[in-house]
């Protein structure tokens, strides 16, 4: 999937089907001049679902469908025949979407699982036919209910990827660089900031066909929260993870700092991201020799207080070690 192709966020305008009206209708036949009410009611409007289906990954297919109708309810008839119901819409979505009112921010719902089908917008009830209405003292009613009005609806779709692990970085750190050597992903990559402007997932296959999910976002500057650089608009696709895998890059001036940051920026997003679980990695790791990297272990193994592992990507340095550390973790 392309990067263009990635639509994470899309508003919609939604009305769901009025309801037909009842019928008004006498019978009348030969030889049978006042049969009496026989009016029908009136259908169903149609209802607007959304509904899971797993084998979406975006909301690409709504970004150019911004109103969606759901049919009206035909009208009675005589002979107390009720009329059609309307023809519901439905709106496949991915698994991890979000449904909020576009107007006051309340989330509506979420859609988790496949197949899951919730109700957006109902339809209007159609209306009684005069047939309800008749009494001992009114044996011909000459009226009916009109069928009732549909729901019209603005809403916002946002999709929150459904991943295991979500790796959390600022720009440049080797994040896609990861993710296409243990996945078959193939993210954009190149040497300067925010290469990456979309979430990428990838696949991680492991032992006796196991496997699990990772998430790259675009790199997080400090006041990402506050809605400076990329990330604040992907921070979302890393709340549903699990497990939280850091990643500072073995030429940072400052390792533990840059850690601080990207951990506050998570809390000041959301203070619940810090109760996942966390891991460290100091990614181009084969740039220090032996000696420098003793160092800088026991310089963290004092400030930090996470597990980390060195690793490089490139040189293929770690990620057996890596891949069971997250196994570890997701299963523990």
């Amino acid at each position: 999937m392309t990067e263009g192709n990635f639509v994470d966020y899309v508003k919609i305008y939604v009305a769901s089907g009025k309801g037909g009206r009842g019928s008004m209708h006498l019978h009348r036949e030969k030889f049978i001049e006042k049969g009496g009410p026989d009016g029908g009611d009136g259908g169903r409007g149609g209802h607007v679902y959304i509904v899971g289906n797993e084998g979406l990954w975006t909301l690409y297919h709504l970004k150019f469908q911004r109103h969606i109708k759901a049919g009206h309810g035909g009208d009675g008839g005589s002979s107390r025949s009720t009329g059609a119901d309307g023809e519901d819409r439905i709106i496949e979505v991915p698994l991890g979407t979000v449904v909020k009112d576009k107007e006051t921010g309340e989330v509506l719902f979420e859609i988790t699982e496949n197949n899951e089908k919730r109700i957006l917008a109902k339809g209007g009830k159609g209306g009684l036919g005069n047939w309800h209405f008749r009494s001992s003292t009114n044996q011909t009613p000459r009226y009916a209910q009109p069928g009732i009005p549909g729901v019209e609806l603005d809403v916002v779709l946002e999709l929150k990827v459904l991943a295991d692990v979500g790796l959390v970085g600022f720009p440049n750190a080797g994040k896609s660089t990861l993710l296409s050597v243990l996945t078959s992903a193939k993210p954009k990559i190149a040497d300067y900031p925010f290469t990456t402007l979309k979430p990428n997932l990838g696949i991680v296959a492991y032992r006796d066909f196991k496997s699990f999910v990772i998430a790259d976002i675009p790199g997080i500057i400090e006041g990402a929260a506050e809605g400076k650089g990329l990330g604040h608009y992907f921070l979302r696709h890393i709340e549903r993870n699990s497990t939280l895998l850091f990643m500072i890059s073995a030429d940072s001036k400052d390792i533990k700092e840059e850690y601080d940051i990207l951990l506050d920026e998570l809390r000041r997003y959301n203070s619940e991201m810090l109760d996942k679980d966390r891991l460290l990695v100091i990614t181009k790791s084969d740039m220090l020799d032996d000696e420098l990297k003793a160092e800088l272990k026991a310089e963290l193994d004092v400030s930090l207080d996470i597990p980390f592992m060195f690793i490089s990507a490139m040189a293929n340095q770690g990620l057996t070690e890596l891949k069971d550390r997250l196994w570890q973790m997701l299963n523990s």
